[in-house]
């Protein structure tokens, strides 16, 4: 399998991550790639029509996008795995978790692109406060939800390790530690996962 990669993007971390713990990380052959949504990388876009990472590139199954999809699709081949659970409970709850972690991921990539590509004529300060609005209620849900995160290493943990290091890294103004005492603890320790390394802000 190939996979279009940026150290930069938490999304394709985040598929790294998942690989790593289910033990397929060796089977990846990482292609150095770039994004943006003001310019579309047409090499992925022959792939994927949204020409962006990640997108995983496999033998028999075609191109598979985008970072949600991808992690399914890897948790299948490795039947059993707790870390993207197929069936029950625990399947919804990882899921869930992932899906607030990408919802703040969303937001804060759209503050950030207001203020690093948009023109400064052209920004619009309370669509910025919108997008961080996001954040801080997806991180007040992970500060409810951290005390039952210790000991699990799954979809769910893994995409929101994600998402805090990389508001850690493009957010460090916003100190998010302050008010999420307990999601800061767990972040700390769990961030600290061999399977967490892919990212650029991790060395």
């Amino acid at each position: 399998m190939k996979l279009f990669f940026s150290p930069a993007s938490p999304y394709a971390c985040k598929v790294m991550a998942v690989a790593s713990e289910l033990g397929l990380a060796s089977l990846i052959e990482l292609q150095a790639s770039s994004a943006s949504p003001v310019k579309c990388n047409m090499t992925i876009a022959e792939h994927n029509p949204s020409g962006m990472v990640p997108t995983l590139l496999t033998e028999t199954d075609g191109a598979i996008f985008d970072s949600h999809v991808i992690c399914d699709y890897l948790g299948a081949r490795v039947p059993g795995n707790h870390v993207v659970p197929a069936a029950g409970p625990t399947r919804w709850q990882a899921m869930r978790e992932e899906a607030i972690a990408d919802s703040l991921l969303d937001a804060a990539l759209l503050a950030r692109y207001e203020m690093s590509l948009r023109p400064p004529d052209l920004r619009w300060p309370e669509w910025r406060e919108g997008q961080m609005a996001k954040v801080r209620r997806a991180l007040a849900r992970i500060e409810q939800l951290a005390p039952a995160f210790d000991g699990r290493a799954d979809l769910g943990t893994l995409a929101i390790a994600c998402a805090l290091g990389y508001l850690d890294a493009r957010f460090p103004d916003l100190q998010w530690r302050q008010d999420h005492p307990q999601a800061g603890v767990w972040y700390d320790g769990f961030g600290q996962r061999p399977s967490l390394t892919y990212a650029s802000w991790s060395t």
